[in-house]
């Protein structure tokens, strides 16, 4: 699944930045299109090492497993770099990392990434991590398996289990509008906690739920009825690899995440050439369901390659219309970076 990052207006849009700093206390360059070879990542590595781990943080997702990848290869050793990858346990959790600077790095989508630089986490993309093409990962609407319920014109004026100011949320609502449906009769039944949310679709406590890959996968063993997804047609969702700009400004910071990108393309590689031989990495980092760990489709992924316009700005009109930005962004997507309207 191209992570969910479930969040609420109060972790997000409606933090400040001396909010965001009691949380702390209690708790540029070039894109490298293409697959590096490894002497091209320890060519760049040489110059990015400053003797300082990089941290990035993320949730237990199948978005990141390059990365996972890259550390079960001993890719970082390879390229000169002292990388810890950070799991999180919720998004408010890694949303305080970033802002804390406890993790200089973090996997997230659009949507957070926009949410937080309007609340002062100074904060640019640097790459999809999942999400260059509609098969990338899977977000989509599921209902239980007895459910009368067979297209999405059947849940109109009907109550959908979503959490609200989610990647979730805008998918629901994009295959909703692709279906012909009018904005006033998509109703949202609230539920951040996607077990919780799972659970109410299966036992039929609500009509259907927006849910990620992996539940879908599990929902789909179970019987349960997909209904509709993003897998083809438009484009709907990234994921994103994000830096804080401080890390960027520091001295090598541009170098490391240079290097980064590098073994995250050689990385890559290795995965889309024998997807098999990674599964056990991804069983063992992605929370993966028992019942689909062998199974599970590993996706195909992206070399590193910044955000389009086309990707990141629907995202920005459908925040603003939604109330969950207080005021207009622009993405500029020769850097990866936002700046007010």
């Amino acid at each position: 699944m191209k992570a969910e990052i479930e969040t609420k207006c109060a972790t997000t849009r409606c933090l400040s930045r001396r909010a965001f700093a009691a949380v702390a206390a209690a708790a540029g360059a070039s894109l490298l299109f293409g697959c590096s070879s490894e002497s091209d990542t320890a060519d760049v590595a040489t110059d990015a090492s400053t003797g300082k781990t990089l941290v990035v943080g993320t949730l237990a997702t199948e978005d990141i497993l390059p990365l996972w990848v890259a550390q079960s290869e001993g890719l970082f050793d390879d390229a000169g770099l002292d990388v810890q990858i950070m799991p999180f346990q919720s998004a408010t959790e890694l949303i305080a990392g970033v802002a804390s600077g406890d993790a200089q790095m973090a996997m997230t989508d659009i949507m957070v990434t926009a949410s937080m630089f309007a609340s002062d986490i100074d904060v640019n993309m640097q790459w999809v991590t999942l999400g260059t093409s509609a098969d990338q990962g899977r977000f989509g609407i599921m209902a239980e398996p007895d459910s009368s319920i067979e297209q999405l014109t059947d849940l109109a004026g009907v109550p959908i289990g979503v959490g609200s100011n989610t990647i979730l949320e805008y998918v629901m609502d994009k295959l909703m509008e692709a279906a012909g449906i009018p904005e006033e009769q998509i109703v949202v039944e609230e539920l951040q906690k996607l077990p919780v949310r799972y659970q109410a679709m299966a036992s039929g406590e609500v009509a259907a739920a927006a849910l990620p890959g992996t539940l879908l996968a599990l929902g789909e063993a179970n019987g349960c009825k997909l209904i509709a997804d993003d897998t083809s047609g438009e484009n709907l969702s990234q994921s994103v690899m994000i830096a804080r700009a401080d890390l960027l400004a520091s001295d090598g910071g541009v170098d490391q995440v240079e290097a980064l990108k590098g073994v995250w393309d050689a990385a890559v590689q290795m995965i889309n050439d024998d997807p098999e031989a990674y599964r056990s990495v991804l069983v063992a980092n992605a929370n993966l369901p028992e019942e689909i760990a062998d199974t599970y489709p590993i996706s195909t992924y992206p070399t590193a390659q910044l955000p389009t316009s086309e990707m990141v700005d629907p995202v920005l009109e459908w925040m603003e219309h939604k109330g969950y930005l207080t005021q207009p962004l622009a993405y500029d997507a020769a850097s990866g970076s936002f700046a007010a309207a």
